[in-house]
């Protein structure tokens, strides 16, 4: 007890073990080890733009295997698609229109710093032929949340995208 009643009598030996205290917690948390989240970025920005190419080619399995299991996709004017297998649904319709064409290109990519979730977004183009027989080219826009798997790959969790107008 007398320890302690000398610390507390003490302002300035008080206030010493105080700061010294805070500062041996914050180098504690500052040393703790940081995600490259650039590296993630473009790691994300590559995926991207390996599944934009999977879409030129029209490999719905393919475009597919980007997304997780348990993924959600939001498309224009149609509702959720709840799983990798309702994802492929969509995609299937889209690329079963011999006239469709779609590519994108990332603009912004980020990650979080426990390097589990990151995004992408950016622009895109697509076309095909109206019911009118006229062709209708498209631009718009898109966010996709990536989350690391089990695995170490990342697949698109969350993907939404709408166009501008027509």
């Amino acid at each position: 007890m007398t320890t302690f009643s000398t610390v507390r009598s003490q302002p300035s030996l008080r206030s010493i073990l105080t700061v010294g205290g805070a500062l041996g917690i914050l180098a504690s948390t500052s040393c703790a080890p940081s995600a490259d989240t650039t590296a993630i970025a473009r790691t994300l920005t590559q995926l991207d733009d390996d599944w934009s190419k999977a879409a030129a080619t029209r490999n719905v399995d393919s475009v597919a295997s980007f997304y997780a299991a348990d993924a959600i996709a939001y498309p224009p004017n149609e509702p959720i698609a709840i799983g990798q297998a309702a994802a492929k649904k969509v995609w299937a319709a889209y690329l079963a229109d011999s006239t469709f064409s779609i590519s994108w290109k990332t603009e912004h990519a980020g990650a979080s710093r426990s390097a589990d979730l990151g995004f992408t977004t950016g622009s895109y183009e697509d076309s095909f032929t109206g019911p009118d027989g006229k062709r209708v080219a498209e631009k718009g826009k898109y966010v996709c949340i990536w989350a690391k798997q089990a695995d170490g790959s990342w697949k698109a969790i969350h993907d939404a995208w709408n166009s501008d107008s027509r």
